[in-house]
Formats: structure tokens, C-alpha cells, sequence
């Protein structure tokens, strides 16, 4: 199994925002941190903002922060919406398929139930669960210089 990109940006992006919580950035700065195509992470934030993750605020002022707490932002419930559109594999899009086995094959069952099996695990970790205390992450996507205490590792 491979995520799409998109998933891959969402994440990072998502967390940039939660390492850098209360403040706005800039989709420019998170493209730098997280090594993306700042067109590529613009769609990203149009799926997270559409779907209630990030505020985006357009302007000279404008720019990116969570929707709601860290801690209640499912990591499976971001990946379900950005790769809901993707199917797994050819049987899953009854448009495109042209497999010859479709209507016979058990497969399908399966890989449907190992899919909804992955999603219940990272339904179970929240964007806080990747963030807080991870102070290698802090370190490469913290935008401003920190003043309170540094960070230290807890899992």
C-alpha cells in the first residue's frame, strides 16, 4: 500500500501547524519546511480547509491554522478524506474497471475489510499523539524561535 502525495503533504502540513499552534502561516513557509511544490500543498490546503481541518485566510494577513485542537484531529479521518478518491485498486471504480474477474473474485472482500482495518488504527491517533513532545519535529517545523522552555521528549 502507498499513500498518494497529497496525504503525505496533508500530513506535514498539518503538522507544521500543530507544532507551531496559535500562530498563522504562511503557505509559502510550510512549502520551505516541509520540501513542497507550494502549488501542490495550495490544493492540499484546499481539502483540509474544505473538510474542516485548517482555517485558511486569504490576504496580506492571511494564512493557515487548525480548525480545532490538535487532539481532535484523527489522523485516519484526515487520511480517509484525502484518499477517498483514489481507489485502491481497479475492482474498487466500477467505471474504469476491466477486470475480467470482478464478479467472481473474493479479493475484493478482503482488501476492503484490511483497508477499513487500517483506517480504525489511525483513527486512534490524534495529530497531538504526533506532535507533542517530539522535539526532533519541533525542531524542523517550528517557524519562530521558541522563549518559554524547550522542548523535551515524552511520547
Amino acid at each position: 500500500m502507498r499513500l498518494t502525495t497529497r496525504t503525505n503533504l496533508a500530513a506535514r502540513l498539518l503538522m507544521a501547524c500543530a507544532v507551531n499552534d496559535g500562530t498563522t502561516l504562511r503557505t509559502a513557509q510550510i512549502a520551505e519546511r516541509c520540501n513542497a511544490s507550494t502549488h501542490h500543498l495550495l490544493q492540499v490546503v484546499n481539502l483540509l480547509h474544505a473538510n474542516g481541518f485548517v482555517i485558511a485566510t486569504r490576504g496580506r494577513n492571511g494564512g493557515l491554522r487548525l480548525a480545532r485542537p490538535m487532539e481532535e484531529i484523527s489522523i485516519g479521518a484526515v487520511f480517509r478524506v484525502l484518499e477517498s478518491g483514489v481507489p485502491f485498486t481497479e475492482c474498487f471504480d466500477e467505471a474504469t474497471n476491466t477486470c475480467p474477474l470482478a464478479s467472481a473474485c473474493r479479493l475484493r472482500g478482503y482488501i476492503m475489510r484490511a483497508l477499513e482495518a487500517f483506517y480504525q488504527e489511525l483513527d486512534k491517533v490524534s495529530l497531538a499523539e504526533l506532535v507533542q513532545g517530539n522535539c526532533g519535529l519541533d525542531a524542523l517545523l517550528q517557524m519562530a524561535p521558541r522563549v518559554e522552555h524547550a522542548c523535551t521528549d515524552r511520547p
